[in-house]
């Protein structure tokens, strides 16, 4: 089979990350040569591709789930934003400068040409090519410029379906109301729903279900379980609320928990690191912005920052730099993973990301940050002790550590990165705690540190193999679930040219 499809929703966090990545591995068992693409995807968890380019990680999941190596044809367009008005933008997996609303339109016409491209180089080098959509195609106040949602399928006559998140409430209004405000030549090319985490009984959905496509003329290709248990690589930042348990701790395999508090920054960037340390059993890994919490924690991780300078100075605002230092002094283990380790040093000098000049860091670190001007973009190997880890780095800030103090990790040709005094520790490297036996080293000595001597680490957890299952667990849910007989003839043929268009239109 060959053609093109678009996943878009109602709303973000709707589910089309997770759509995308089933349909993509369901395909790929088949023998289908299969790719996804996001024109256009806002985030801050992003990933780096062989050649050194950076995508939106959810884009780097879906390529998993495709048996593919991330590309950066697979996201050409990619915004970071680094406050509420201004986001950087990453074309090709390269920085191509800073947007903001006034400067959006003039660039859009430069940028939908990346996008053509890309996607007419997917479609000659796949089979078929998964789309998702941003947000939701319904914003009416963005349609004009748009180059993810309906702008991208009516320039390259994509078929698209709806994804609406039922656990929100009131799916049957936003799938009925996307369609009914889009116009006619944008109502032609959307060709069904799909309602996404759904408990209970589909049975009590289906007059519902009916009933819509009664009044769309569409059909619904499926109703999606809520399984508690995805999880892993979430992309967007709605998922990490404060306060919040990450997944869904397993009884500790010792006697004592281990707690770990990541600091819920404002601008909390590849925050997925952690999630390899809650996949083990007997860790609590709290997403939080509250000081009790900190103060209360083992284990504290001050994770990566699209706005480094920006969120340090909210620490302090909120009490927290308190919290931090009342930890480390009380001889605890503390993290700072890329941003936040940067936080930890003695000074950063900014005049790139934030241009804020020289900000004094909590001096927790020998260590001093100079922003440059070039990314950072690799793929590190080194190891730590005797324990191969690798990971990756997106970064602006280069450190400068004192002579002689001791390093995180030690590199091949024998230098150090990242820097160690004490119970705190930083690094620039993104993902090392994918590598089974670093975590496990790093977590039995945070333990010791912070008392829990009859925490245990479990030896059996294989945290590659935990995302690969769980890329498995999305193509029987999209298999298992959806009218994939449909939907393939739907990718193969295109959306039927006499869907009805909705009337009278509101705008």
């Amino acid at each position: 089979m060959t053609g093109t499809l678009l996943v878009t929703g109602t709303c973000s966090d709707s589910g089309k990350s997770t759509v995308v990545a089933g349909l993509c591995r369901y395909l790929a068992r088949r023998g289908v040569r299969v790719a996804p693409f996001k024109a256009q995807n806002m985030s801050n968890n992003s990933a780096v591709t062989a050649d050194g380019g950076e995508i939106g990680r959810a884009q780097a999941k879906q390529a998993a789930a495709a048996g593919l190596e991330p590309d950066v044809a697979f996201n050409p367009v990619l915004l970071k934003p680094g406050s509420d008005y201004t986001s950087q933008i990453v074309v090709r997996g390269k920085p191509w400068g800073t947007i903001d609303a006034a400067n959006w339109p003039r660039l859009r016409r430069e940028l939908s040409g990346v996008v053509a491209e890309s996607l007419t180089e997917l479609r000659s080098r796949y089979d078929v090519v998964i789309c998702e959509g941003a947000g939701s195609p319904a914003e009416i106040n963005l349609r004009a410029h748009d180059i993810v949602n309906l702008g991208l399928a009516r320039t390259a006559d994509i078929p698209t379906i709806v994804v609406g998140d039922i656990d929100r409430g009131g799916v049957f209004a936003s799938l009925y109301g996307t369609l009914a405000l889009l116009e006619p030549a944008d109502q032609r090319l959307i060709a069904g729903f799909v309602v996404n985490k759904f408990r209970g009984d589909v049975g009590l959905l289906r007059p519902g279900l009916d009933s819509l496509t009664e009044l769309t003329g569409r059909p619904v290709y499926g109703v999606l379980p809520w399984l508690v248990d995805l999880w892993l690589d979430a992309e967007d930042s709605l998922a990490l609320d404060a306060g919040g348990v990450l997944g869904r701790p397993r009884p500790p395999r010792g006697e004592q928990w281990l707690r770990v508090a990541v600091v819920r920054l404002p601008r909390i960037s590849n925050a997925t690191d952690v999630e390899a340390l809650a996949a083990e059993p007997g860790v609590r890994v709290r997403i939080t912005s509250g000081a009790a919490d900190l103060a209360e924690a083992d284990l504290i991780v001050i994770p990566g920052s699209k706005s480094t300078v920006d969120d340090l100075e909210w620490l302090r605002d909120n009490g927290l730099d308190t919290a931090i230092r009342a930890h480390a002094e009380a001889g605890k283990p503390l993290l700072g993973i890329c941003g936040g380790y940067q936080m930890l040093g003695r000074v950063i000098r900014d005049d790139v990301e934030s241009k804020r000049g020289s900000v004094p860091g909590l001096g927790l670190l020998p260590a001093e940050f100079d922003f440059a001007a070039d990314k950072t973009l690799t793929h590190p190997k080194g190891h730590y002790g005797d324990i191969p880890v690798s990971g990756y780095e997106i970064h602006y800030g280069r450190d400068t550590v004192d002579a002689g103090a001791a390093s995180m990790f030690r590199l091949a040709d024998g230098t150090g990165e990242g820097a160690r005094l004490g119970s705190v520790s930083g690094t620039h490297w993104h993902g090392a705690f994918g590598c089974d036996a670093f975590r496990r080293a790093f977590l039995t000595g945070a333990a010791a540190l912070a008392g829990r001597d009859r925490f245990a680490v479990d030896d059996t957890v294989d945290f590659a193999a935990l995302r690969e299952s769980e890329l498995d667990a999305l193509a029987d849910l999209v298999g298992d679930h959806l009218d994939m007989a449909a939907i393939t003839s739907l990718i193969r043929d295109g959306a039927a040219p006499d869907a009805p268009s909705l009337l009278p239109r509101l705008v």
